[in-house]
């Protein structure tokens, strides 16, 4: 990636406008929640890049070279797949699948959107390398570890392909993964959902109750009744197979929460209680109804066709996760709210995200690396003809396996020469962003 070598004042000029395009309504709305964001984007590097898929979408279409360097691996399908949209190295984790399966694997879909496949491996291998730079690798270390990452991909993306069955590409599971990724399994394994009650309720009466406190807000009684028209029509986007015990969508309390994420600064959110699979008190089910926001890559993807499959942010984030996460959570659906579309999951007890603070040996890091890589693969071949859904009408595998055939001593090389270039580039604006906050030069804060 060529990117312009802007001095400070006129870069920072442009994070602004980037920012301003992002963050200006809802940073309006809660200056506070970005205050907060916006200090943990400053803590380092990584913690900026993470909070500003806006800003890399945006370099990623002012690239003047992309074309010519991309061109070999996109066409009118690869150009138009299932995305995640902010892959980087600490979107991973565990979670529980509709069969009951603790599964590791990519998490967090609040981005995902259609459009080219490489973009997904561009953000990732900058991450890589930012990682890298963090833990005081060498240049010639990180670019072996993105063309491990690459291999990797290449290597199932070719398996599944050609044929290779599902359960021959198995899922990382708690009899298949290694390493920070069974690491991570067991931890979620030993969690328990009376645990996770226990974190956020309390029994009063003989009945379970969200607990005061903890960054709950009570909510007063009009906006209650909005909540709970919101979750009746939510309940129409479940499956079938998730509406065989009526019971089990029981509301028991509803409350407001604050400080839901990195990502999520200035968004209302709502936590309900609900009875859950049977009337035990330590069955119960939290859920989240959280205002979806519109992905970054959707303002650099311009065909109409696909902003029209969906009916609302809400419905894009659930109807890409369905699409990109084989079995997903069979809470997950959407509703409206104050005519904004909502996201609506559970709050899962076995959700364990992949922790880097501990992996350092570069043996172990490669090591994660390539299955991070294979994981990747993985979600984009799940996002295909077989999904169900018409908006990728072709096998996603099958595509990128025949455009990376087509240069393959040129993939490895587009990733580890992006993730060098853009991996100095965040550094860089990072520090700007930084001297930008702290001297109150952020509008509206």
């Amino acid at each position: 990636m060529s990117v312009p070598q802007l001095s400070a004042e006129p870069r920072g000029e442009e994070i602004l406008t980037v920012f301003d395009t992002a963050f200006g309504e809802l940073l309006a709305a809660d200056p506070a929640a970005f205050r907060v964001k916006f200090r943990k984007m400053a803590a380092s590097a990584f913690a900026f890049y993470r909070g500003t898929a806006c800003l890399f979408y945006h370099d990623l279409e002012h690239d003047p070279g992309a074309d010519k360097r991309d061109g070999p691996f996109l066409d009118d399908r690869t150009s138009r797949v299932w995305i995640h949209g902010d892959l980087h190295a600490e979107n991973f984790g565990t979670y529980m699948d509709s069969t009951g399966r603790l599964i590791f694997n990519v998490n967090d879909f609040d981005e995902a959107y259609v459009g080219p496949f490489t973009w997904d491996l561009k953000r990732f291998a900058a991450s890589v390398a930012l990682i890298g730079y963090a833990k005081a690798l060498g240049d010639e270390q990180i670019t072996e570890l993105v063309g491990i990452y690459a291999a990797a991909y290449r290597e199932r993306i070719h398996a599944l392909a050609t044929g290779a069955k599902r359960d021959e590409v198995p899922p990382f599971t708690l009899d298949t993964a290694e390493g920070p990724l069974l690491d991570a399994l067991r931890d979620a394994r030993s969690l328990t959902r009376f645990g996770l009650l226990d974190s956020m309720t309390e029994i009063r009466d003989f009945e379970r109750r969200f607990a005061p406190g903890g960054g709950s807000v009570e909510l007063d009684a009009a906006t209650r009744y909005k909540v709970l028209a919101a979750f009746d029509g939510y309940l129409e986007t479940l499956p079938e197979s998730s509406l065989a015990r009526p019971d089990s969508y029981r509301v028991k309390d509803v409350v407001g929460r604050r400080g839901v994420g990195i990502g999520s600064a200035g968004l209302p959110s709502y936590n309900i209680l609900l009875e859950g699979n049977s009337d035990a008190l330590e069955n119960d089910v939290v859920i989240y109804i959280k205002q979806a926001q519109t992905p970054a890559v959707s303002r650099h993807v311009t065909d109409a066709a696909i902003r029209a499959y969906f009916q609302h942010e809400g419905h894009r984030t659930v109807i890409s996760q369905r699409a990109l996460q084989a079995h997903a959570d069979p809470w997950l659906g959407w509703t409206e709210l104050d005519g904004s579309g909502q996201l609506v999951a559970e709050v899962s007890p076995y959700a364990v995200d992949l922790d880097w603070d501990d992996i350092d040996d570069p043996e172990e890091i490669a090591a994660v690396v390539a299955d991070l890589g294979r994981a990747t693969a993985t979600m984009h071949a799940a996002a295909d003809d077989t999904s169900g859904e018409s908006l990728v009408p072709f096998s996603t595998e099958r595509a990128i396996d025949a455009a990376l055939a087509a240069d393959e001593d040129g993939f490895a090389p587009l990733l580890t020469d992006f993730a060098h270039t853009y991996g100095a580039r965040a550094r860089a604006d990072h520090q700007i962003f930084v001297d930008l906050f702290r001297n109150g030069r952020i509008p509206g804060l």
